[in-house]
């Protein structure tokens, strides 16, 4: 009777250890930043006028409207070196997860040992005669499965699969900064351009003002001092053309590193582009609910999370018995006896081994393991609250650049007005050339401070649509 009551106290408490090594991995706590209901309403910058609530499309680039960089996108996500690095990664956490699946299935092992020797007559205890030379032969075949009693495997499957949803998210975050990083230098390219077309179109405005003040200088109705102060301002403004024509031709070679070419095979006409495409409609950037579905930094966090919760059980398991059933038959003997009846083996049985005089080691991995769970639980939150802080980030200065650009917009057209009158009057003799220098070279000014700003515009929507995490779908899904 005490022995029966023994044996079912010992097993109650191993199935008591099994329900809590096999139980699914405890959720994400209620107080995490990704539940909080301020996480997944509106933005703060969504009340713009710039933008719109929609969704945020999977091709965003496609917004843009513009053949070319739909082409280079498609080539960047084809050809590019990261991608084919993190599909590698990704198939290595296929091939693990493969691994740990074949935990569930029985192995089995096959061997032969043909040798040929003599036994030592004194180790047998046969001192005298030595043994004769012989060949000798083994051969032999075994099954073992291991039954997981305790859901060890079950949770190393689990803790592969959510290791390989993690490297998914993550080729899903490269595919994210190569399409911003294609559209960027794209847009960089064609602004670049456009600057370059402005900044000729002053050198050439104020080359006529420079050939009209000589003229009048001749005339006797100006001084040497006008020509020269005119000329200073042309080449002042031809001296910002090189820096531009090198930001062009970075971006270049910036496109040809992320589509996987080398600089020259690159097309020369893609360096002609003189005007960066607009977005046909306000930007959609949709909500926090949404944004914090569609990042694949926070689904990688989420995953790397789940991925430590399981190998807590992996570790736990350690605390009970592993049984594994074998079954075992060979052949050994002398050569001139082979496989005759008397020279096979066989074994049948289980093996239990266990743990139990380590369990203070065992404990201290599974401390080690929660506390990678806390680890992982905490940078968890932190990409949560990372994504949102660079989504109204990205909103704010996207608003602020808009308005910026409005302004100078404005001030463009005073500045064009004041250029035109002021040289009217010189013209007329009734003031003199500085005024007129003075307004070209605010002219100037405002119209490099405008497509500067129109540049970083597109900047920042591209910033924009990286904070949002558009882009990341497999290309059959676009």
């Amino acid at each position: 009777m005490k022995r029966d009551a023994w044996l079912a106290s010992s097993a109650a408490l191993l199935l008591a250890g099994c329900a809590a090594v096999i139980s699914p991995p405890a959720p994400l706590p209620a107080d995490a930043a990704v539940h909080k209901p301020a996480a997944q309403g509106p933005f703060i910058g969504a009340d713009s006028p710039y933008v719109a609530s929609e969704s945020v499309p999977n091709d965003w680039w496609r917004l843009y409207e513009s053949p070319t960089l739909d082409g280079l996108v498609q080539q960047a996500l084809a050809a590019n070196t990261d991608l084919r690095a993190a599909a590698a990664n990704l198939q290595k956490a296929q091939a693990a997860l493969d691994l740990a699946s074949a935990a569930k299935e029985p192995s089995t092992t096959l061997s032969a040992n043909p040798s040929f020797g003599r036994r030592s007559a004194q180790e047998e205890l046969h001192p005298g005669t030595p043994f004769p030379s012989k060949f000798v032969y083994g051969a032999g075949f075994g099954v073992s499965y291991q039954v997981d009693l305790f859901g060890q495997i079950r949770r190393s499957i689990d803790a592969a699969q959510a290791d390989l949803g993690s490297a998914t998210a993550a080729r899903d975050a490269v595919r994210v900064t190569v399409v911003a990083e294609t559209t960027r230098a794209y847009l960089e390219l064609c602004s670049a351009g456009h600057e370059i077309v402005v900044a000729r179109n002053q050198v050439d405005l104020q080359s006529r003002s420079t050939e009209l003040t000589q003229r009048l200088a001749s005339l006797g109705r100006g001084t040497p001092v006008d020509v020269e102060r005119s000329s200073t301002q042309q080449e002042q403004v031809r001296a910002s053309i090189p820096p531009l024509e090198a930001q062009r031709r970075v971006a270049m070679v910036r496109l040809a590193a992320l589509t996987g070419r080398a600089p020259r095979e690159l097309p020369p006409a893609l360096g002609a582009c003189e005007q960066q495409p607009q977005l046909a409609k306000p930007l959609p950037v949709g909500d926090g609910a949404s944004l914090l579905k569609r990042r694949p930094d926070i689904r990688r966090a989420e995953f790397d999370v789940l991925s430590a919760s399981d190998r807590i059980g992996v570790v736990t398991a350690d605390l009970y018995p592993k049984v594994s059933l074998g079954a075992s038959i060979a052949s050994v003997g002398t050569d001139q006896y082979a496989f005759r009846s008397d020279s096979f083996k066989f074994s049948l049985g289980p093996l239990i081994s266990w743990e139990f005089p380590d369990r203070t080691r065992v404990q201290a991995r599974i401390r080690g393991a929660e506390a990678d769970r806390a680890a992982a639980l905490a940078r968890f939150d932190g990409v949560v609250l990372g994504a949102l802080k660079e989504t109204e980030s990205a909103l704010e200065v996207h608003a602020r650049d808009l308005e910026r650009q409005e302004i100078l917009q404005s001030a463009r057209t005073q500045a064009r007005n004041a250029a035109r009158d002021t040289q009217r009057q010189f013209e007329a003799g009734r003031i003199g050339y500085l005024p007129v220098l003075d307004a070209l070279r605010t002219l100037a000014q405002v119209e490099q401070n405008l497509v500067a700003t129109e540049s970083r515009v597109a900047t920042d929507q591209v910033n924009l649509f990286l904070a949002l995490g558009g882009g990341w779908a497999d290309a059959e899904e676009k």
